[in-house]
């Protein structure tokens, strides 16, 4: 439990946009999570947000094609689930176009504190985590590595792998951080809770104390 477990919880759909112009207006503070469409992106948000259907889920990766926007119960304060990155199954051309607007957001958007960049445990640092984590160096965007489905691999394993990526933020010069995450065990949901209280700048923030493997 953490004094945010009821912002997070109090998440709900404000609009989809096709592209950054058609998002909310650009003030107050949003954190944007990113991934490859298998990643377990949208399960994660349903799970720091203690919601089954707030990001929408599916066994057919690709599903999320918009960047869908979520308000909570402080004051433009946002959660932005990003396109996953794959979009399997449409055409080459309409993959562009999603990508060109994705980026737009990424590159133009002021009110965008940081980026959680999900990651299967078992498969991270793949081609778009990298291109994500070239692009925050590039913009100095503070960056949080969420290795999802954690659940899946042992805790030795689960450990390497996390030290893996943490050593690549460091060699590629990138502010961030990585955790490990469970949808199904619950694992690392009170830490990413914290992380994101820092980044919107929530009330009541103080020195919680926080498991080792944030």
């Amino acid at each position: 439990m953490t004094p945010f477990d009821s912002t997070f919880q109090s998440a709900h759909f404000i609009k989809s946009a096709e592209k950054l112009s058609q998002c909310p207006l650009d003030q107050g503070v949003e954190v944007a999570f990113a991934g490859r469409s298998n990643a377990g992106k949208s399960t994660a948000l349903n799970t720091l947000t203690n919601q089954k259907k707030l990001a929408r889920t599916s066994k057919t990766p690709g599903r999320t094609q918009l960047i869908n926007c979520f308000g909570l119960n402080v004051d433009d304060r946002r959660l932005i689930d990003l396109p996953g990155y794959g979009f399997a199954k449409v055409p080459i051309e309409m993959k562009k176009v999603w990508q060109a607007h994705m980026q737009d957001y990424l590159m133009n958007r002021r009110s965008l504190a940081g980026v959680v960049l999900v990651m299967d445990i078992r498969h991270p640092l793949k081609e778009f985590d990298e291109m994500m984590l070239d692009w925050a160096k590039s913009n100095r965007m503070k960056v949080h590595v969420l290795l999802t489905k954690s659940d899946k691999l042992k805790r030795g394993p689960a450990q390497a792998s996390m030290f893996t990526v943490q050593k690549a933020l460091k060699a590629q010069g990138v502010d961030g951080t990585v955790q490990t995450f469970s949808s199904l065990n619950g694992d690392g949901v009170d830490n990413l809770r914290i992380k994101l209280a820092e980044w919107l700048v929530l009330d009541n923030l103080e020195e919680i104390p926080v498991s080792p493997n944030a």
